[in-house]
């Protein structure tokens, strides 16, 4: 069976629509730049002396997703699993390629709590961020995530063909 990685966004929806669409898109990319790597491939360090590497960029994206999603929105005790006060880069510098299909799968069910969560309010509704202010809406929660899946997914595209010479959009 063939994963389908990616779902163009729509072009005409209501406002909510568009956001999930986006963020699904650009969540989809990222997976799409990991397809056909092993698990070598994925923790590779392409482009020195950065530490980035593709799954690490799914760990990281996996982070942010629980801490703005589950954390900040709903309010969920959901502490970092991949860095830590002794490891900060854990997310990039603890990647095991044995590890990378459970990393995926972990990946993919943070993104279904993050929308099952995320159903739960209005785009207006606000949030506090655990030590910060002022409160944050939905909505930009949404653009937020769409704009940081978009600048992680510029890094994967360099580690990608840095890899094996592949691009795409």
């Amino acid at each position: 069976m063939t994963e389908q990685f990616r779902v163009d966004p729509p072009t005409t929806a209501d406002e909510r629509a568009l956001l999930q669409g986006f963020l699904d898109f650009h969540r989809g990319t990222l997976l799409w730049k990991l397809s056909g790597l092993t698990g070598e491939q994925l923790v590779q360090r392409a482009v020195d002396p950065s530490s980035m590497s593709l799954i690490g960029l799914v760990r990281h994206l996996s982070e942010v997703e629980k801490y703005w999603f589950h954390r900040a929105l709903a309010g969920h005790d959901s502490p970092p699993k991949h860095w830590s006060a002794e490891y900060p880069d854990g997310d990039f510098d603890l990647a095991d390629p044995a590890a990378v299909e459970q990393d995926l799968e972990e990946f993919r069910e943070i993104i279904k709590t993050s929308d099952a969560l995320a159903a739960n309010y209005a785009l207006d509704d606000t949030f506090l961020r655990p030590g910060h202010e002022p409160p944050y809406s939905l909505r930009y929660l949404y653009i937020h995530m769409i704009e940081e899946y978009a600048r992680h997914n510029g890094h994967a595209d360099l580690l990608r063909e840095r890899l094996d010479g592949s691009t795409g959009e």
